[in-house]
């Protein structure tokens, strides 16, 4: 027992010897999230350290709470210490008075940024629910009127697609229909970013046929090029032995100019793993790493990630610049697609301070293995402004950090938004089956009602979207009287001793 209260007395101490920088962040944020900085850099201390053992000899006490301490780090760590204290006769008249943050207060706190984010209110369920609007509600009362009516409370506009008119179509029908139906509805546009894609592919074959594909299988090589005019064929001999290596083009040079040999390269999401086996000028050679008996077809405008490559982009496009206006003037929520560090938040903050719209919100998209290591800089640079989010794109996430870790990161993101008190959206592929074919696995069915551990899920477009909305609705309202943000073994975080690193601290970690 005196094992423990030392050990927990060291813990203590470690989070006061970094309370001047938790003041810091927290003097350096919006007056709204002074609180949630300060417990936010108290959390990063505290998952520094590995604490699975202290934690183990407080479950045999019947004291647990530090598995749950994300929204009120330094509360928790004071009465656990005293509750141990008092077990072995001591009564703590030494503590160091700061400001703190208690259980309750936490959940205030969450609840408050919540609403300053959505501002939405239903009697059977708090987890709001997003839904990407296909481009047809543009000329479909009843689709548009059948989402809402369903529980769709956030209408996202993918300004990928379509035109400006298009969307002011859209924005006019939610809105008409939303004041019919007496609900309220938010519009989400995305800021998108550079965007990493295959250039055409468009191969004569035989007579007047084209060909749409490049078949590749394990082994062989394929040449990507920044020149739009080249796409060459994978021709083979009888025995299928590569006697040409095809060439196609990318849709920025910097792939190119950004990658080393040995880095990975995925095509179509993860379907199509490669690796750079030489750097030319103008080109890559790369080696195909995915195996599939009758090969894997690359086809035109798939999208490319680079899990392993610096890339030199700026977070804005030119075409991103040329959105804004019709952003800044229909939206109620802008996603931020392409971050990934601190730097990237104060480029977005700059260009929003040239309009008049400081009630705007801002979601930051996690949607490489970047911006998540660096999630907490992220946070406190946000924290800058009132109304802001965290979006967990999984679909990109698991392709940058490896599908057999998506689970372990997203549980991470929720805790280090929890200690934040920010709000979070779970996206990407929820519910995905019943979206295109009306009827759900158990595995979707089992994702949903996890997603009740968020603030908002978000749903992709489909013929069968308003069906799922009804579905997703049922499982949150079920859901949330059960379920709470999460329970850790309180392992040290890598995350937590980068982001430490970069705040000036040298705390060593035992992994």
């Amino acid at each position: 027992m005196k094992q423990l209260e030392r050990d927990l007395t060291k813990l203590y101490h470690s989070l006061l010897n970094k309370e001047f920088i938790a003041r810091k962040a927290g003097d350096d944020a919006d007056p709204l999230y002074r609180l949630s900085a300060i417990n936010l850099v108290r959390y990063i201390t505290l998952r520094n350290q590995d604490l699975r053992n202290v934690h183990d000899h407080l479950s045999d006490l019947g004291i647990s709470s530090l598995r749950s301490c994300e929204g009120y780090v330094m509360q928790n760590v004071v009465s656990v210490l005293r509750l141990v204290k008092l077990l072995n006769g001591e009564i703590w008249a030494n503590e160091v008075k700061v400001e703190t943050i208690g259980y309750k207060a936490s959940k205030k706190l969450i609840a408050k940024h919540t609403k300053q984010l959505f501002n939405l209110k239903r009697k059977n369920r708090t987890t709001k629910i997003m839904v990407t609007i296909p481009l047809e509600a543009a000329f479909d009362n009843d689709l548009v009127r059948e989402l809402l009516a369903q529980g769709m409370e956030i209408a996202r506009i993918n300004l990928k697609e379509g035109s400006r008119q298009e969307w002011e179509l859209i924005i006019n029908k939610i809105q008409n229909q939303a004041k019919d139906l007496k609900c309220k509805c938010l519009i989400y546009m995305d800021i998108i970013g550079p965007e990493f894609k295959t250039g055409n592919i468009e191969i004569t074959a035989s007579g007047k046929n084209r060909k749409r594909f490049i078949r590749l299988r394990k082994g062989e090589h394929i040449i990507i090029t920044a020149d739009e005019t080249l796409a060459k064929d994978n021709k083979k001999d009888n025995k299928g032995i590569q006697l040409e290596t095809p060439i196609i083009s990318v849709s920025r040079p910097s792939i190119i100019q950004d990658a080393k040999v040995g880095d990975r390269i995925f095509f179509d999401n993860d379907k199509i793993e490669c690796r750079v086996l030489k750097k030319g000028k103008d080109d890559l050679e790369l080696i195909v790493i995915s195996h599939s008996t009758k090969g894997l077809k690359l086809k035109s405008n798939k999208a490319i990630y680079l899990p392993d490559t610096e890339v030199t982009e700026k977070p804005i496009t030119k075409s991103d610049i040329a959105n804004f206006p019709f952003i800044m003037q229909h939206a109620d929520i802008v996603g931020f697609s392409y971050l990934k560090s601190a730097a990237d938040v104060e480029i977005l903050y700059k260009e929003m301070d040239s309009y008049d719209r400081n009630d705007l919100g801002v979601i930051l998209k996690i949607r490489s293995k970047e911006s998540f290591e660096n999630l907490p800089m992220i946070l406190l640079e946000a924290m800058k402004k009132p109304r802001i989010g965290i979006m967990i794109d999984r679909e990109d996430l698991s392709v940058e950090v490896g599908a057999e870790r998506i689970a372990e990161i997203q549980d991470q993101i929720m805790w280090i938004c929890e200690a934040a008190h920010v709000p979070v959206i779970w996206a990407s592929q929820v519910l995905e089956k019943m979206v295109q074919t009306g009827k759900a696995t158990k595995a979707e069915i089992t994702d949903a009602a996890k997603s009740a551990r968020a603030e908002c899920v978000m749903l992709n477009k489909g013929p069968f979207v308003a069906e799922t909305v009804a579905t997703l609705s049922n499982i949150l309202q079920k859901m949330e009287g059960h379920t709470s943000k999460k329970k850790s073994v309180m392992r040290a975080l890598k995350v937590s001793q980068k982001n430490m690193d970069r705040l000036g601290m040298n705390i060593s970690t035992h992994l």
